[in-house]
Parts: structure tokens; sequence; C-alpha cells
């Protein structure tokens, strides 16, 4: 184990002070003395990150994903770039900005951002050759790889986009403002940028094969298409995906909208510190930026093809306002041709998931005057979504508290028959894992934090009294959920719903029929970093506004943030071991290439049926950390990583900063302030009756021995007996099954 830097170990231990039984008088003596602390701590993890020795910047000036190159989860190379990556980076140095008065570090990350994540003027050509009446071509949307390419619907009429005339005219052209969600970095795949095949920061995206397309099941292509790659002959790597008769040479660019309005709410706090500080000329910039990034922004609150939310027939036109669901969706895109052929689109998104929501963009792109956009209709927009967010929060919030998944349209483009009885929210309906089903995109606890951290803040400027009820709700699940000992902490980590809520029609009660199971437990340092903010805020907002006294969020706070720098620390930032079972996919996973097509890639693939992954990019092999992922897959087990994602020390930093700002009760609390509701698996439920008998017993021991050492991608693998989800089955599976062999469950639960 690293060492640990004597000022964390000071931070811990004075934390951990702080909550123990001390008299609250004495704790609030205490705070005085270590408050300066967390700035401390906050100026040591922020050089470590600026650190070149550290490697988490490239020498272009842009952040890694992570230093550590062999990692595939959201990108399939840790020195890839995501438009995530350049938010958080945005609000680290918002953050250092508001504790140190120097923003010129806020301003270069905002300067790389446009310069590498946003497509130039050059990388749009004939972006004029949009027509906001045809906004895209319309295409069912299939739910696995294997039902691609597909072709246009026919006869199928177009809807209007109610976005680009407004746009056009306010900024006197027809090119996109938005990030490009994922970048090659160092270049790794080969592509480059407009088919140089050199250049860095290379613009790519994975194909986008359905609901059930996972990373493992890609392979990467280039946002410049000129069927350089791919299949040569017939339109590169377009015919992967798409039936034409013909195949233009086009660039398509793919925006993740959260992380945009992430970006504005980066912008919302370097204005308000800057003006604080009497520094807000230094911001303006930025600010201008921020404006433009939410005036396009809005194309994440459109529904896919633009047509009406709630309209299951694809003729239906109108003016394009009825396309606006006001969520922010998962994803949106535009694309034009390269020479003079073809036509250029774009497309919203019907899917909109809870941890996409961000009620402090939507806040300050509508109240905060430096931020708000030019264009005519865009605070008014923005408006209508802050409030729009708010009632899907409250519509999606389970009886226990949990925020469940989403909503997505029944417009245009789906060719799956709408469950009967669905619960509908503005003509959408809900679904637990809206876009993403490998894995399920509301599964991740860590989003539950993101998004309830953005209320907070919102609930903290505002003191709305809705988001302070949702808030409530959600800590009082949240809080005897999280285990804080000796030895280190967890909290959850895999979620999983039943039920659904009501259909909404304003307001809601409780939500008796949706449930929340928690099924599993890890210590995943990026959630507990957003919880600790999340609960931060909370506080300092309760306290600000006098609602009452909600110290057990303050005390959690400390607590978690506490555990994180006693045991987390390390040389480079912050870590935690991870034993990746699923990197067995590497080896097991089928990408499905149509029969009769065959392409190659940059890196040397030969890309035909039948190909497992690992040979989709062969420069894997290259990697230092290669061996020793192959010597795992031969023994069965998953490798074991200890990985430093930027977002998670950037969320930590942020953490440690806000701790230094804000005033929180972090006593010990004395009475139970709050009933919380039972989570269902773990009360009801056994953990480890894996032949539901109700009692855990040999019986159940002999369900995991023949999957031992199995991991996901192996047909022994028995996912009912992967216990803690790790995606191998292996001793800590075993110790779960013994902490609970030969206790008995009620029937009933069952």
């Amino acid at each position: 184990m690293l060492k640990k830097t004597k000022k964390f170990i000071a931070l811990a231990v004075c934390i951990n002070l702080a909550v123990s039984s001390l008299a609250v008088t004495k704790v609030n003596s205490l705070i005085v003395g270590y408050t300066s602390l967390y700035k401390e701590a906050f100026f040591d993890l922020y050089k470590k990150i600026h650190d070149p020795a550290n490697g988490y910047f490239s020498k272009e000036g842009i952040p890694y994903y992570s230093p550590e190159t062999f990692i595939l989860e959201s990108v399939d190379y840790g020195h890839e770039t995501t438009s995530e990556t350049f938010s958080y980076y945005l609000k680290l140095e918002a953050m250092y900005g508001k504790l140190s008065g120097d923003w010129s570090g806020y301003n270069k990350a905002w300067d790389a951002l446009v310069k590498y994540a946003i497509p130039s003027k050059e990388e749009q050509p004939n972006s004029n050759k949009y027509n906001a009446a045809r906004p895209s071509y319309i295409f069912e949307d299939g739910e696995t790889p294997n039902l691609y390419p597909i072709s246009a619907i026919p006869a199928a009429s177009f809807g209007k986009d109610p976005l680009h005339n407004e746009l056009a005219s306010t900024y006197g052209n027809s090119i996109m403002f938005g990030m490009q969600n994922l970048l090659d970095t160092d270049n790794w795949h080969r592509f480059g940028n407009m088919g140089d095949d050199t250049s860095k920061a290379s613009k790519i995206n994975p194909p986008g094969r359905g609901e059930q397309e996972s990373i493992w099941e890609t392979v990467m292509t280039p946002a410049w298409e000129v069927f350089k790659w791919g299949n040569t002959e017939n339109g590169g790597f377009q015919s992967l995906v798409f039936k034409q008769d013909k195949y233009f040479k086009r660039w398509l660019y793919n925006a993740s909208p959260s992380d945009d309005a992430a970006a504005v709410q980066a912008a919302f706090y370097a204005n308000k510190w800057a003006t604080e500080q009497g520094k807000q000329s230094q911001v303006s910039d930025a600010n201008t930026k921020a404006s433009m990034l939410g005036d396009y922004l809005r194309y994440g609150l459109i529904d896919k093809n633009m047509t009406p939310i709630d309209s299951s027939s694809m003729r239906l036109i109108n003016d394009g306002t009825e396309a606006l669901h006001y969520l922010i969706s998962n994803k949106y895109s535009w694309s034009g041709p390269i020479a003079d052929e073809g036509e250029a689109y774009k497309n919203g998104s019907s899917d909109n998931l809870q941890g996409n929501q961000n009620p402090m963009a939507a806040y300050a792109l509508s109240a905060v005057n430096e931020l708000k956009p030019k264009s005519p209709r865009a605070s008014s927009q923005w408006n209508k979504s802050l409030e729009r967010q708010l009632e899907l929060f409250k519509w999606l919030q389970s009886a226990e508290g949990a925020i469940a998944g989403g909503c997505t349209s029944i417009s245009s483009g789906k060719n799956t028959a709408i469950p009967a009885g669905s619960s509908k929210f503005y003509g959408m309906i809900f679904d637990t894992s809206p876009g993403l089903k490998d894995p399920p995109s509301s599964r991740y606890f860590g989003d539950q934090c993101t998004s309830m951290s953005s209320l907070a803040q919102y609930y903290y400027e505002t003191g709305d009294e809705r988001a302070y009820k949702i808030l409530k709700k959600w800590i009082n699940w949240v809080y005897p959920n999280v285990n804080i000992t000796k030895d280190g902490f967890t909290l959850p980590a895999d979620l999983s719903w039943t039920g659904q809520p009501d259909s909404w029609t304003g307001s809601t009660e409780e939500n008796k029929n949706l449930h929340v199971v928690i099924d599993n437990f890890a210590t995943d340092l990026t959630s507990a970093a957003a919880l600790v903010n999340t609960l931060v805020y909370y506080s300092a907002a309760t306290k600000a506004h006098k609602v009452g006294s909600d110290d057990y969020a303050g005390y959690l706070a400390e607590k978690l943030l506490g555990a994180i720098a006693l045991f987390h620390a390390d040389d480079k930032g912050f870590s935690s071991q991870e034993q990746r079972g699923d990197y067995s996919r590497f080896y097991d996973q089928v990408v499905y290439i149509p029969d009769g097509w065959s392409g190659i890639t940059p890196q040397g693939a030969i890309l035909k049926p039948g190909i497992k992954f690992i040979d989709t990019r062969p420069a894997y092999k290259q990697d230092p950390s290669y061996k020793h992922v192959e010597d795992s897959y031969k023994a069965g087990v998953g490798p074991k990583f200890k990985y430093h994602r930027f977002s998670t020390q950037c969320e930590i930093a942020l953490a440690l900063g806000a701790r230094s700002i804000y005033m929180i009760d972090t006593s010990t609390p004395t009475s139970p302030i709050f009933t919380p509701t039972p989570t269902p698996k773990y009360d009801l439920f056994l953990t480890g009756d894996l032949n539901k008998d109700g009692v855990v017993n040999m019986a159940d021991v002999m369900l995991i021995i023949p999957g031992f050492g199995k991991g996901i991608g192996d047909p022994e693998y028995n996912p009912e007996a992967d216990l803690n989800k790790d995606g191998v089955i292996n001793m800590g599976d075993v110790i779960i099954l013994a902490n609970s062999f030969g206790k008995i469950a009620p029937k009933s639960a069952y």
C-alpha cells in the first residue's frame, strides 16, 4: 500500500475526532481548527492532479479519462477523453479559483474544451445543407446489434426543428456549438481528425446499434467518414448501421447533454465566486462560452426525430415545439456531408435518464443574467426545463426514496410495443433504464448522487421547498445503507427496480408501487465523494433556509469524507482496488459483424463475422497491463487494478473544497431523526439464498461451487451466484453467503 500524506492522515484524524461522542460545543470549537485542513487537502490533491509525473493530462493539456491506459467502461482506452472529463476539469478549476483567487486555470480549461472538444467550423463543412423542415431520416431503433444495419422507414414524414432558425439568426451561421462526447486523446485508434490518420484528440464514435449494445459489442468508428477504413467499398463504417442505396462521405458528432450541462454548472460557480471576489471580469469570456453552450444544449431537450412526443404516428407534422420534452436527454447528434453530395441532419433523443438531470444548470441558464443564452426563447425554455426536471424527480421517487430510471418518448423510431398499463409523464412512458440495457442505465448508484448533488446545490441557492422534500426522503433512504467502520466503508453499488410510478397528474404521493432494490454494496470512491457533496450542500442549505436540524446529513458527510481520506489516499491521489470480472469479455465477447461484411481498422484488425472483442483492437496487446489481464483470464479470475479516474479525483477535490466553504453540523445524531424505510432485498430476502427455499445452507454452497472462478462470458458463470456483482464468482461471494449461513427468511418474502 502506498504511503498516505501527512495532510490526509491529519485530516482523517480530525474528522474522526469531530464525529465522535464529543459534546457539540467541543465539536464546534474544533471546526475552526481543522477547516483549513480541507483547503490544504484540496490544494494537495490539485497539485497531484497537475503533476506531469502522475499522468492526468496529455501533452496538449487535455485531461485523460484516467492515467492508466488499460481500462474499459464508458471508454475503451484510458487515454481517451469524454465530455464528462472536460466538465470535471472545469469544476475543478472553478473550485481552485474560489479557494485561491486565481482564475487562469479555469480559463485555460475552457480554452482546451473549445479547441479540442467542440468541432470547429472546418470540421462541420456544409452545415448549411440542413433543412429545419426535415431534420433527419427516420429509422427504427433496433434493440440489439444483430438487427443492424437498418433501413429508413418508407414514406415517413419528417418532424420540424424548433431551434435551428432561431440559433442561425442569433449567431449568423448553421454551425453547432456542443461538445463531442468521445475523443481519442492520443489517437490510439489511429483515425486522426478529418481523415488525416495522425492528429491527436481525434473525434470518434461507437456505432450506436441499439440499447443492448454495450461497449463490449462495439467497433470504434471515426467521426469523419471518408471510406478509408471499415468496408472501404461500401460506406466505410456507415454500412454497419444503415442500409442505403448510396453512401456519402460525411461527418457525425454526438453530444452528451448532461456533460454540457455540467460545464454550465461549473460556469455558474465560477461566475458567482469570481463576482464575490470582485473578479467577475476575469471569467466574462468563459461566461460567454458557457451561455452559448447552453443555447445549443437545448437540442438535448428535444425528441429524437423532432416529432410530437406522445404520438405513435410518424405522419404528424407540427411546428416543432411539440417535440420538446424539456428534459436533459441521453444524447443529441448532428451530421453533414464532407463534399457537395448529401444532406445535413440533426437528432435529439427520446430517452431521459434521471441521472442526466441538472437543475443547477437549468437555473443558471434561466435566472443568471451573465449566463442566459442570447436566443430569444432560450431562457424561458430553460426555466420550463427546470420545472420539468423537478417534476420528474418527484414522479420517479420510489417508496424508499431512491430515484428510479426515467422515461422515454413513444413517438417515431420505436420498434417495440408499448407495455399495457405503462405509467406516463407528459406523454412519455416510464422506463427503468432508458436508452441502455447492457448495463442498465439506471443501475449505478453514483448517478443518483450526481443528480441529487445538483438538486442540493439548487436547493441551497433558492430554498425551493420541492427540492428539500425530495432530498430529505432520498437521504433518509441513503443514510442507513452507508456502512463506515474502522476498516473502511461501503455504500450501495448496483440498483434494480420493481413496479412503476403512477401516471403523472401534476403531483404524486408515496409511489407505493415503485421500489428500489440494492443488489450489492461496494467501495466506490466517485459515488462516495458525490454523496459527500450532496450531503454538504443539503446540510448547509437546511441551515441557510432554517428548515430544522438535519444534522445526520452533515454527520454522515464528515464520517464518509474521513473514510475516503484515511483509507484511500495515495501518491497519485485516491484509489481503491477493483477486481474486474467483466474483463473476461475481452476474450469471450463476440462483436457482431453482419454476414458478408468485412472491413479493416487502422490498428490492423480485420473485421469479419465471429470476431472477438480483443481482436477488434489489437493494440491492447502492446499495453503494459495486457499480460496481467491475459494471465488472470487463463487462471479464471478477474484481474485487479487500482485506477485513478480523473472524474474520481475531481469529485473528491470538490468534496474537500465544498467542505472548506460551507459550515455544517457534524455532531453525532442523539435521537432517531427519521424512520428509514427498509430496503426490500436486505430486509426480506436472505443474501445467499440461491435456491430460494427460505434458508441459507449447504444447498446454496453447492450452487456456487460449479462456477467458482468463472466470470462474465463463461458458460459456467451463474450471475445469481455472483453475490457481490463484481463479474466473477470467488471467495468474496462465499464470504457473503457465509455471513447469512443458517438464517431463515419468512416464506412471504418470496
